[in-house]
């Protein structure tokens, strides 16, 4: 069968205990959490959390009804590719010694910027599709990068 990426979203009350309890939901049927983020709603008593897994169709219906049955997720949102906005953001720590312009140049191709700079590093910051902050990161490798931090994926209807 066919391996196939997909982002979930889950709205859910925002008490403790719940983002162990999606993880272990994931670990006890032997699924992978490529990413997770949780950020509270803004105004409410509500979380919203991002997951991206991979597997084939079976796997990634039992993921969604598994979801659903979990308290106290309110809602479970299957993204579709065509009809979703996605975003995942990255930084990168290079060696001072390394060019500023050519990597602020980088950083503007996929939609970031420099972050900062100090005595020792520069840290280049990108937001974009996950794809691309992919391609970022394998752009940036001749800068010989010293760390790199990459945020889960977050994801939006469109309508």
């Amino acid at each position: 069968m066919k391996t196939e990426r997909r982002v979930v979203s889950v709205v859910t009350l925002n008490e403790h205990g719940v983002l162990s309890r999606i993880s272990g939901l994931f670990a006890g049927r032997g699924y992978n959490i490529e990413s997770l983020t949780v950020a509270p709603v803004p105004g409410s008593e509500f979380s919203h959390v991002s997951i991206e897994t991979q597997g084939n169709q079976r796997v990634l219906e039992q993921i969604v009804k598994q979801l659903h049955k979990l308290i106290p997720v309110l809602k479970v949102i299957e993204h579709e590719a065509e009809n979703t906005i996605e975003k995942e953001m990255a930084m990168v720590k290079f060696p001072i010694n390394e060019s500023l312009s050519d990597i602020d140049a980088l950083c503007r191709a996929y939609n970031g910027k420099i972050a900062n700079v100090g005595a020792d590093f520069i840290v280049g910051m990108v937001t974009d599709e996950p794809r691309r902050v992919a391609n970022f990161l394998k752009a940036v490798e001749k800068y010989r990068p010293t760390e790199v931090v990459k945020s889960g994926v977050v994801a939006m209807e469109r309508e």
